[in-house]
């Protein structure tokens, strides 16, 4: 098809297209509408529907991958976006915000405590509540969904400092490579070594190629197969697998390229990461049915809820804003000159949207236990939509007030920095 001047059209529409899902903001609203989507049709009277195309079984037995359509969404489809995890983190590591432990030291620290509030109230509040039981998703509150909470800050967040935009991105890759760790050391109840070492070799074999003078896709591609396969084999979560081959490819420019390999298989695979992956994961982790049995109330009922819903919330909030306030009054470290103190509070909030990551760590935390399962599902959700929206109208808030003569309070010069939104700054 062309257009009036004789040039084709498709390649332009789809240039768009792949742009417009790979923004934070688009991949925010395609979350959301597959959560809810999601939680409807398992509250509908056709639920059943629902909880059958979840428990279809796939794949082949032989290979031990004969898995149902949820469980292919939580270890296969997932496993695209943290190999894109992997990229960012590497490329971070090694020429971005990670790359000066100086720069980076104050989100690094506000995301440690960050983790670690909300997994010591959780603690806290399922003991003192008497379920014992739910001691083992002590880990969900700890985590946070990138893609939510850059999209809130990009809609929410214009006119504020762009540097803010940095320490959040920063705390959350941080946040993600620790959830990583988490997963990969209390998710992993025993280890096929072989099978392991076999994912590790393939891995190296992957680099090897990603490395090569020419990106061939077709080598590639069954090479990260093989690798995920073994990681699933080895009893180690097979998104593990994803880390590690993002970690494999090269984070500078080979050869006469303008651009890093990580940077190019970020453009590539971000749009089917956000528009696909996520979505996907999202529509079979979100759909808990709570009309069923002693209805709605018997789920949020469950000490897991109210455990969760504070973690995220105010767990998030007190280690991040904590933390922060700590390290800058104690040490020389400081937020860059443009941030106040004050402006960390709809960060710290926008932390508390645990969604993706939180979701597969509840999952992980209880596979035997569906009454668990759910209120934890619930909880997640609940506080994702109250620090989506708490932190909305924070930002907004703070973007509002006069910066004029706003310094930081751990000594920072208050100067004004390139905001977020404005012309030549991404999201």
């Amino acid at each position: 098809m062309t257009g009036s001047d004789g040039t084709a059209t498709h390649p332009d529409l789809r240039s768009r297209l792949v742009r417009l899902v790979a923004q934070e903001t688009t991949a925010g609203a395609l979350l959301f509408t597959a959560a809810v989507l999601a939680l409807v049709w398992a509250n509908s009277p056709w639920r059943d529907a629902y909880q059958s195309l979840s428990s279809t079984v796939v794949g082949p037995s032989a290979l031990h991958l004969d898995l149902s359509l949820a469980t292919w969404a939580a270890d296969g489809v997932l496993a695209l976006f943290f190999f894109v995890v992997g990229l960012e983190l590497k490329q971070e590591f090694v020429s971005g915000s990670l790359s000066n432990l100086t720069e980076a030291a104050v989100p690094v620290l506000a995301a440690v405590g960050g983790m670690a509030v909300p997994a010591v109230l959780y603690v806290v509040l399922v003991t003192a509540q008497g379920d014992s039981a739910a001691l083992g998703g002590w880990a969900i509150p700890t985590a946070t969904d990138i893609a939510f909470a850059v999209a809130v800050l990009a809609v929410f967040g214009r006119g504020l400092p762009v540097g803010l935009r940095t320490f959040l991105l920063t705390l959350a890759v941080v946040d993600d490579l620790l959830a990583i760790v988490v997963i990969a050391v209390f998710y992993t109840a025993s280890i096929n070594l072989v099978a392991l070492a076999g994912a590790i070799a393939v891995v190296v074999v992957f680099g090897v190629a990603a490395r090569s003078a020419r990106v061939r896709w077709w080598v590639l591609l069954p090479l990260a197969l093989v690798a995920w396969v073994l990681m699933h084999e080895s009893g180690v979560h097979a998104t593990i697998a994803g880390v590690l081959l993002g970690f494999a490819v090269a984070a500078r420019p080979i050869g006469d390229e303008h651009h890093p390999r990580t940077h190019q298989f970020v453009e590539k695979l971000q749009p089917l990461s956000f528009g696909i992956a996520l979505p996907v994961f999202a529509f079979f982790s979100a759909g808990v049915t709570l009309v069923d049995g002693d209805g709605v109330g018997a789920v949020l009922g469950q000490p897991v809820v109210p455990a969760i819903v504070v973690g995220l919330l105010a767990g998030k909030v007190i280690g991040v804003l904590g933390t922060t306030m700590l390290v800058t009054r104690l040490t020389p470290m400081r937020l860059p000159g443009a941030i106040a103190v004050r402006d960390l509070l709809p960060v710290g909030l926008l932390c508390g949207i645990g969604f993706t990551v939180s979701l597969l760590i509840a999952e992980l935390s209880f596979p035997d236990s569906a009454e668990h399962l759910a209120g934890a599902k619930i909880g997640v959700l609940l506080a994702s939509l109250l620090a989506g929206t708490l932190g909305a109208v924070a930002l907004t808030w703070d973007s509002r007030r006069a910066r004029a003569g706003d310094g930081d309070s751990d000594g920072g010069t208050g100067a004004h920095g390139p905001l977020v939104g404005e012309a030549g700054q991404d999201g």
